[in-house]
């Protein structure tokens, strides 16, 4: 298939791209790049197609002649989210829903669009599952849960819209963050020894690798119509929900002489959500999740311990989205609409 995905240069689309072009799809990327700051190691080339564009900013023949879109690219946590709620509104729901649209003037036939468990808001200990009311106490959560109900709304016998919600990632990415729970409490480990919890860490998770976010992604992709039509699929494992306290567990059985340090004031995360993924396996056997948060430890260990990684610098601006998106503005590198200036 020939597939457009955007933000193709990001946390995810780094891993992903690749995947998909190892399954033999013909790939072109559509990304501005705000975070090409934000390499850890080495960006490895891709011989793709690409287009250096904002998703606000995309015509139809950017798209026309594509099989399928998979759409990464927006603003991706709750902190960007926080940052200006009416502009997270504009790219993640307004710009997507536009996308959608010249996708299926231009005969996209599969549009497959990157959400969250983050939809499900303040759940707590209950388990749920694609059926659950979206409750999301969020902008970026609202964000999301908007463009679901708009996209479905376009769907019809030509074109097919795919939620998959994917749950909180972690692993390593050429585009590595270290804003995501468990890739920053082993950072904070490998660093400085601590553990450190910004939280009372008794909040539930679902984790899920970006490898395994990939392998979602092209199991819907292949996928036949009937099976995913106009349909939500969170993205993980029922058996890789975690409390944050747990989390802080395996990372301290990881990284040798690290131990659990609290924040002064850590209190409860009202973000708290189990999540059913038992719809994604059962629909798509070809998805075959590898990784859980063990194995995913060892791998950011591994990663960073033998860099000069310091707690500012993955606190920072490279390495966590928001600080990297406030010091842009700061500089003037970015307009007040995230565009760059130049």
């Amino acid at each position: 298939m020939r597939i457009l995905l955007t933000g193709h240069k990001g946390y995810i689309g780094t891993v992903m791209a690749p995947m998909l072009i190892a399954e033999g799809h013909q790939l072109t990327g559509l990304d501005s790049d705000l975070y090409r700051g934000c390499t850890f190691g080495e960006l490895p080339p891709l011989d793709i197609e690409e287009i250096n564009k904002d998703i606000r900013d995309v015509q139809v023949e950017d798209i026309a002649g594509h099989d399928a879109v998979i759409h990464l690219a927006g603003l991706s946590n709750d902190p960007l989210g926080n940052l200006d709620p009416a502009l997270t509104e504009e790219i993640n729901y307004k710009a997507t829903v536009r996308l959608a649209k010249l996708a299926r003037q231009a005969g996209v036939g599969r549009f497959i669009f990157s959400s969250t468990c983050s939809v499900y808001g303040a759940a707590g200990e209950d388990w749920i599952d694609e059926t659950a009311k979206p409750a999301p106490i969020t902008p970026y959560g609202q964000s999301k849960a908007q463009a679901e109900v708009a996209l479905a709304d376009l769907a019809n016998d030509d074109f097919s819209p795919i939620f998959l919600r994917s749950a909180t990632a972690f692993g390593v990415s050429p585009r590595l963050r270290f804003d995501l729970v468990l890739n920053n409490l082993v950072a904070w480990a490998v660093t400085s020894g601590e553990i450190y919890l910004k939280s009372d860490g008794r909040s539930w998770r679902p984790l899920v690798h970006i490898e395994d976010i990939g392998r979602a992604f092209i199991a819907a992709l292949g996928a036949s119509r009937q099976l995913v039509h106009n349909q939500a699929f969170n993205v993980g494992r029922s058996s890789d929900n975690y409390r944050v306290t747990e989390l802080a567990e395996i990372v301290a059985a990881t990284v040798p002489g690290s131990q659990v340090q609290y924040a002064e004031g850590a209190g409860p995360d009202k973000r708290s959500y189990r999540v059913d993924c038992s719809k994604l396996g059962e629909t798509l056997p070809d998805f075959q999740p590898q990784w859980d948060a063990r194995k995913g430890a060892q791998q950011l260990y591994q990663a960073i311990k033998g860099t000069q990684l310091q707690p500012e610098d993955f606190e920072g601006p490279q390495y966590s989205r928001i600080a990297h998106i406030k010091d842009l503005l700061q500089r003037q590198e970015l307009d007040a609409t995230l565009r760059w200036q130049s």
